[in-house]
């Protein structure tokens, strides 16, 4: 993946993906999530959880984003509460 800089609303810490996920997503797919993710568009969440990711802005839980690729494919993107790491996994290898 490149090292394309992401500008975000949050600390993300190191950035990861999965084995799953890098077998697949594409670069692209991998790209725009974490740049949706970055700047607050959570995705593929109920209400609820939009919610709670907009708290926990300010109260430092943890972010859990949800995106589809183009064929359908849906896969999470998850910053840890401590801002330490942002994982991009598929939900079977939560």
């Amino acid at each position: 993946m490149s090292r394309e800089r992401i500008v975000a609303r949050f600390e993300m810490g190191g950035i990861y993906v999965t084995p799953g996920a890098l077998e697949r997503l594409t670069e692209c797919d991998v790209r725009e999530a974490l740049q949706r993710h970055a700047r607050g568009d959570w995705g593929h969440v109920g209400s609820e959880d939009w919610e709670a990711n907009d708290r926990a802005l300010d109260d430092g839980a943890r972010l859990l984003s949800s995106y589809r690729t183009a064929s359908g494919e849906k896969f999470w993107v998850i910053t840890e509460a401590d801002r330490s790491a942002t994982t991009v996994l598929l939900p079977e290898e939560y």
